[in-house]
């Protein structure tokens, strides 16, 4: 499975900006697919997730919450994160990752659920 992100850039504070994610290859459809983010000097993070199964489950960082909106089309094996309200403390590399198989709601956060990794794509919210 490949994964080729798009949609970083340099915003101001409180600007918008849209990722988008598409899986290719060999997939049948990811089950879960996640966006995270490593800030300059820090570890890598999670942002959101959302599923494939009915009622499409999503899951948020507290830090993002309000503010950023994760969806997705099953038909082309895309992920998006809409980014609203931007703050200098969201720059950072941002990452899409997908899972084949089913991620349990309590792992969806963690780095490890997702055997699929996009190349990254760079985020700056600086004046």
């Amino acid at each position: 499975v490949q994964l080729q992100a798009s949609g970083g850039g340099l915003v101001q504070p409180g600007g918008s900006l849209r990722l988008s994610c598409a899986a290719s290859g060999r997939t049948s459809g990811p089950s879960t697919m996640a966006w995270f983010r490593q800030p300059p000097g820090k570890e890598r993070e999670f942002v959101a997730a959302i599923r494939r199964s009915s009622g499409t489950h999503t899951l948020y960082a507290d830090s993002v919450k309000g503010r950023f909106t994760i969806s997705r089309d099953n038909a082309k094996n895309t992920v998006h994160l809409q980014m609203n309200s931007l703050k200098p403390e969201d720059t950072a590399i941002y990452y899409c990752a997908v899972a084949e198989s089913h991620v349990i709601l309590s792992t969806m956060r963690s780095v490890t659920s997702y055997p699929y990794w996009g190349q990254g794509t760079q985020v700056t919210v600086s004046s």
